[in-house]
């Protein structure tokens, strides 16, 4: 029997299985995808072959994390269903599913921790939100949850009711950043700086912005504000990144995330 079976090992679900074998050891992790490539990828590079289904790797351990895609969850409850009972934790890390959608399909006794992590858990840097279901967890549960979200990032507790936000926040937002330090990048090679420069000065700029707003606990506007000299280059730069809806912009992404997630709900 091992603590942690994996379900889907795609971007997320690899990174996790990844980092928590380093953690806990091979011996404490197994996982299936329905991709054989992806298994033979994991194989070669971590040694463990692939559970032969979903039910297998539902049979054989205490934590299940099933790191499917929202439209394939329904379809892997009901797969996995002989095999779950009330020894389970299961954590869910499809967006938008809700613990009790979960519950209504393996069982109302089954236990549920409801994630939403996000893809720089690849180099253990990522924040994972969580909420657990309204069960009793033992300390020895708690603390292997504690050491298993550990393992690849960050992570903090909200309420379901806020999970689909959290989504917004940390689950979807990697890919804005992204956006905006590629646009940037591109901005400032027009400008006459060789792209691999421009991409090292973008990516070294957002990282070390985060570590002042999270390591000095300062507001992010007065972090802009004490870059944003009286008539400076700088204030002209917000300035036209207001004229253009710089803010709007972002807070439609999040709506746009926040109904998407909604949808995928299988209420």
């Amino acid at each position: 029997m091992a603590l942690y079976g994996i379900i889907g090992v795609g971007n997320m679900g690899s990174a996790i299985l990844k980092a928590s074998v380093t953690a806990f050891g091979k011996n404490e992790v197994i996982y299936y995808d329905s991709s054989k490539d992806k298994c033979m990828e994991i194989k070669e590079e971590l040694g463990i072959s692939a559970e032969p289904d979903a039910l297998s790797v539902a049979g054989k351990c205490k934590y299940l994390i099933l790191a499917v895609k929202p439209q394939q969850m329904a379809y892997l409850l009901e797969e996995i269903t002989p095999s779950v009972n009330q020894n389970h934790i299961i954590v869910s890390i499809a967006a938008g599913i809700g613990i009790q959608s979960i519950k209504s399909i393996l069982g109302s006794s089954v236990r549920v921790v409801r994630a939403m992590p996000n893809t720089p858990a690849l180099l253990l840097k990522g924040f994972t939100g969580i909420c657990f279901s309204s069960d009793e967890y033992n300390d020895e549960e708690m603390e292997q949850l504690d050491s298993f979200f550990r393992s690849f990032g960050k992570y903090d507790i909200f309420s379901e009711g806020q999970m689909n936000a959290v989504t917004c926040a940390c689950g979807s937002s990697p890919a804005y950043v992204y956006t905006f330090i590629e646009a940037l990048a591109d901005s400032v090679v027009s400008l006459g700086v060789p792209r691999e420069k421009a991409y090292m000065l973008v990516s070294q700029t957002v990282l070390g912005a985060a570590a002042m707003v999270l390591e000095t606990g300062k507001h992010p506007g007065v972090l802009k504000d004490q870059v944003c000299s009286p008539g400076g280059t700088t204030i002209a730069g917000i300035k036209a990144l207001e004229e253009n809806g710089f803010r709007n912009a972002v807070m439609k992404a999040t709506d746009a995330c926040y109904k998407r997630a909604k949808e995928l709900s299988l209420n």
